[in-house]
């Protein structure tokens, strides 16, 4: 039989505080080995759960630190985006600049070149020679400058000034040039004796074509007229000079071989036509509109209007239309019930044939009742406009009406100068028009499937509530919503709508990249703070529960001096006891 060990008063009191002693230093070592001084509710309920609330807004606020890191980045890819669009529309901007120097220059000239070599030719009449002594270049002024030739309207509303150059016996070309040259404006039928002004500039090119253009604006036309004052001899007058392809037969309606063979040159990049008139059903002259029927178009004048389209009213009445002078397109002016055709319905027509439709364009203008064809290429330089059957036809774009008959009656025209230029810088305008909306719509401004340049917006919440937020609206900077409309350099108006509209998208685009650049300091801003509070969040959460690293390091050292203090204690009162040894 056993029974307890029967400790003194002593030792059982040396005993329970060496355990309390090894208790502390347990508790001690575990918060230095942990850091903190609370590690669970067991050891401060208030203290713990205060420092878990504090952790628990610092983590969120840790996320929201990454939405926002994101709301930066989505920010900066549409400040890109606006870099880009920026260059861009400059870059649009230039070509357009460009179209409006070139319109100026090329509506300051009418020039027609011909294609055969003329250089150093002495005589332009030797015997059996295409060209006859006697043989005269009639020039006409349809359209004034707006200062030097003061000209009467006629009936159409066009000016008409005519100046006849004679080819005399062994003239040769520096003598065609100088009589040329030496037309003033004074020369000019109903021009002011006074005026004086050289009206054309003849001259040679580097190829020994024979040029002519004017040199007070407006548009001319050249009738090649013939001693023989036939077909023949007129064409081959024309042929000789280098313009038999160029020049046209302005057929009379008779097939009488006296057809006028002439070609008319215009110092705009663009034909345009009369402003059309139809009268309503009160008697009231109204600008026309594109529902206008053919028939019913009338010649706006100063006088009574004369009708446009005379004659329409069989199936085979057509324009005809040619470019270059390839083969010519057929326009129908009649349905198949041999009515007229509307305004729309020509347009129509011109702007759906695939020999046309690539090289010209048509359109009305409602406001001015003006009908234009313009070029789309650069190699349109000239335009062929015929009149079949019964049709007579006053457009304005050339110098005289067409009247079909016997065989299609063509006006031949040459575009001005810079159509060919203005052609290729509508190109190069279009295609920078499409790259700005490519780079908007293929997402290549987006970030993370967000768009601020393609109508997403973007919404950067600051804090765990939501109740503090920013929203970054987006906008539509495709070249539509810019407000950027494709390339029409035929008009000096159209130019300037075209600048007009490439510096509003340039200012919308530069206000937008302000917007950006306001709202990306707002973010910073914010992410700058959010930081500053999960560092304040954290530091507070950590008061409450971190141990004091120095502190706990001195009591264990103290607990450790109290143990060994306290074996020593023991030893000493066990000593009583061991003295009973010494007994045996």
């Amino acid at each position: 039989m056993t029974s307890d060990v029967v400790l003194t008063a002593a030792l059982r009191s040396n005993l329970l505080s060496l355990q309390n002693t090894q208790s502390q230093i347990d508790v001690t070592q575990f918060r230095l080995s942990t850091g903190r001084k609370v590690n669970s509710a067991l050891d401060n309920p208030q203290s713990f759960f205060a420092s878990q609330a504090l952790n628990n807004r610092a983590s969120d606020l840790t996320r929201l630190l990454d939405s926002i890191g994101q709301s930066i980045q989505t920010i900066q890819a549409a400040d890109n985006g606006v870099t880009a669009l920026t260059s861009l529309i400059e870059q649009a901007d230039s070509v357009a600049n460009n179209a409006q120097e070139a319109l100026a220059q090329g509506q300051a000239e009418a020039k027609i070149t011909g294609a055969t070599d003329l250089s150093g030719i002495v005589d332009l009449t030797p015997a059996g020679g295409q060209i006859v002594a006697g043989d005269t270049l009639v020039f006409t002024v349809t359209q004034d400058d707006g200062s030097a030739i003061t000209v009467a309207p006629d009936v159409n509303g066009a000016l008409a000034a005519t100046a006849t150059v004679t080819i005399g016996a062994n003239d040769g070309i520096d003598d065609l040039i100088n009589n040329i040259n030496s037309i003033t404006l004074s020369n000019l039928a109903a021009v002011p004796a006074a005026t004086g002004d050289q009206a054309f500039e003849a001259s040679l090119d580097a190829s020994g074509n024979l040029q002519v253009r004017t040199l007070n604006g407006g548009n001319f036309n050249l009738q090649f007229a013939s001693v023989a004052a036939t077909d023949g001899g007129d064409l081959a007058l024309a042929s000789g000079l280098g313009f038999v392809d160029q020049a046209r037969i302005a057929n009379d309606g008779t097939g009488a071989n006296n057809n006028n063979i002439e070609l008319t040159a215009i110092s705009d990049v663009a034909l345009s036509s009369f402003a059309f008139t139809f009268t309503d059903g009160v008697g009231t002259e109204q600008t026309a509109q594109r529902s206008t029927l053919i028939n019913n178009l009338n010649e706006s004048s100063t006088g009574a209007p004369l009708a446009a389209f005379a004659g329409v009213n069989a199936a085979v009445d057509d324009l005809t239309i040619g470019i270059n002078g390839g083969t010519a397109a057929t326009i129908d002016l009649t349905d198949a019930a041999n009515a007229s055709v509307s305004v729309q319905n020509v347009i129509d027509q011109i702007n759906n044939d695939t020999s046309l439709n690539t090289l010209i364009e048509a359109d009305f203008d409602d406001d001015t009742g003006q009908l234009t064809i313009r070029a789309l290429d650069a190699t349109t330089t000239s335009v062929q406009i015929g009149a079949t059957a019964s049709v007579t036809a006053n457009l304005g774009f050339g110098a005289a009406a067409l009247t079909g008959g016997a065989s299609t009656d063509v006006e031949n025209i040459i575009l001005g100068a810079a159509s060919g230029t203005l052609a290729t810088l509508e190109s190069d305008f279009d295609r920078i028009r499409d790259q700005i909306s490519e780079l908007v719509t293929n997402g290549d401004t987006g970030y993370r499937g967000t768009n601020l340049l393609n109508g997403d917006n973007l919404l950067t919440v600051f804090n765990e509530f939501r109740t503090s937020s920013q929203t970054t609206n987006g906008v539509t900077f495709t070249a539509d919503g810019l407000g950027v409309d494709a390339a029409n350099f035929s008009r000096t108006a159209s130019v300037d709508s075209a600048l007009a509209e490439i510096r509003g998208a340039l200012e919308a685009v530069r206000a937008f990249g302000g917007t950006l650049a306001n709202d990306l300091t707002v973010i910073q801003t914010r992410q700058t703070f959010t930081e500053s509070t999960i560092n304040t969040l954290t530091a507070g959460a950590d008061l409450l529960v971190n141990a004091d690293q120095n502190e706990e390091g001195a009591k264990l050292l103290a607990l450790q001096t109290r143990q060994q203090l306290g074996v020593t204690s023991l030893s000493l009162a066990s000593q009583s006891q061991q003295s009973i040894l010494r007994l045996f």
